[in-house]
């Protein structure tokens, strides 16, 4: 007996291939799973506790693969709802698939895995050594947590297997790590657990059909003329991990130090030899705290003699500014936050990149960050005329540059930053995870 796993995508809301999918559905397989997010675009989806993608875009694909499900007669998971995995998130997405199975007159029974961990909860866990810092991590203290305005646990395979034992149609998860929603179900069914772990990280950015068994796994392509080859496969375990060998997950850690890749044919590769090790169950623990508001604004430098000195120009121009807000606004340095970035020169590696050119013209976005938004946009409009005329010299005509767009100035609101990276030693999985069964929809 084996198990097939259907990945459709890496993420829903950033569209797929329709007919990868059918591929997958014509191979019948035993579970849909599909990621609905990640900490990639950094901490303002958790922090807000709202989705980074479009709702439109979520529904539409989210359409797609509950007929899908249909077709197919199998659970349909998704780990992480609105990319941060939080109550509210998992709340929109099942609104989401409450609306869809109206539409489509489907009769789903749904369970929902919340992952949200309140703040006091996380506290007394702290004070009874249950925390750990992983590495980076910063200092927390219960006052830091109470500070944060959302804080979630990564749940792994176990929590999933428990909502999947409910018989759901569909699982809306919480935050779960990428592999937890594959290797849940070949977990449960007994299938090799070092397979089970391995392939769900190979399979993670899909769109990929894994069948596992007793021994290993077999990876397999959706898409027309893709391929899977060992050196891909393998090449794999090193996405988002620093690790070629080790993956660390709720319950233990994965080794594939011995994995044999072999390939079947032109497409698909079997892979054994990958090791589960039983440990401690952690999860890890994200949180994001505000970090003050945000206004930014936008100059753009095309007089070459500006452009070759941008970066003279712009430490120039903040300096002058340091000055004038103290005088105006009376503000001290640590009051605020101010920089400049050269889109053109440097702004992505700033004091890092090594490369050099000449460009036909600089923008010179300013990050003005403070306490209050009212403070953000009083430094902004401050600002706004000397980022449009300072010039280099005193002696030269006083210089215009363009704004892409008036105001020159855009309020960002607020800015949130991680806060917690650590992990959170549970008594048995579920302490820290609830489900919720109902059912939508109408035959």
């Amino acid at each position: 007996m084996s198990t097939r796993v259907l990945v459709p995508t890496g993420a829903l809301g950033i569209t797929f291939d329709r007919a990868a999918l059918a591929r997958g559905i014509a191979a019948k397989p035993d579970i849909i799973a599909v990621d609905g997010g990640s900490t990639d675009s950094g901490p303002f989806s958790l922090g807000s506790g709202t989705s980074k993608y479009s709702r439109a875009a979520t529904k539409s694909e989210w359409r797609d693969l509950m007929l899908a499900r249909a077709e197919a007669a199998v659970p349909l998971v998704i780990g992480t709802s609105g990319t941060c995995g939080t109550d509210a998130t998992v709340d929109w997405m099942f609104e989401i698939t409450r609306e869809l199975a109206s539409e489509l007159g489907q009769r789903l029974k749904v369970a929902r895995l919340y992952s949200s961990q309140s703040p006091a909860r996380v506290a007394m866990a702290l004070a009874a050594g249950q925390i750990t810092p992983l590495s980076p991590a910063p200092d927390i203290s219960a006052e830091a947590l109470g500070a944060m305005s959302n804080i979630v646990a990564l749940a792994g395979a176990e929590q999933v297997q428990a909502a999947l034992a409910t018989g759901a149609d569909i699982v809306i998860a919480g935050r779960t790590t990428d592999t937890a929603i594959i290797s849940a179900l070949p977990l449960a069914r007994g299938d090799h657990a070092g397979a089970a772990w391995h392939g769900a990280k190979i399979g993670e950015c899909g769109a990929i059909l894994l069948e596992f068994d007793r021994e290993g796994f077999t990876v397999e392509p959706l898409v027309e003329n893709a391929c899977c080859t060992p050196h891909s496969v393998s090449a794999h375990m090193l996405y988002e991990n620093s690790d070629p060998f080790i993956l660390y997950e709720p319950g233990g850690h994965l080794d594939v130090t011995c994995a044999r890749y072999d390939a079947l044919d032109a497409r698909r590769v079997r892979v054994t030899g990958s090791r589960w090790v039983p440990g401690r169950y952690t999860v890890k623990l994200e949180g994001a705290t505000l970090a003050g508001y945000q206004t930014s604004i936008l100059a753009v430098l095309r007089d070459p003699h500006y452009v070759a000195h941008a970066q003279k120009w712009a430490d120039e121009l903040h300096a002058f500014l340091a000055c004038q807000i103290a005088q105006r606004m009376d503000l001290d340095d640590d009051a605020y936050s101010l920089e400049f970035r050269l889109i053109g020169m440097n702004s992505a590696l700033g004091h890092m990149e090594n490369r050099s050119g000449e460009p036909v013209e600089v923008g010179i976005l300013g990050l003005i960050t403070a306490p209050t938004a009212e403070m953000a946009e009083e430094i902004g409009k401050l600002m706004n005329p000397y980022v449009l005329h300072y010039p280099l010299t005193k002696d030269e005509e006083l210089p215009t540059f363009a704004f892409p767009y008036s105001p020159a100035q855009s309020e960002r609101g607020p800015l949130y930053e991680f806060a917690l990276n650590h992990v959170m030693e549970l008594e048995h999985p579920m302490q820290a995870f609830r489900l919720e069964v109902c059912e939508v929809g109408h035959a």
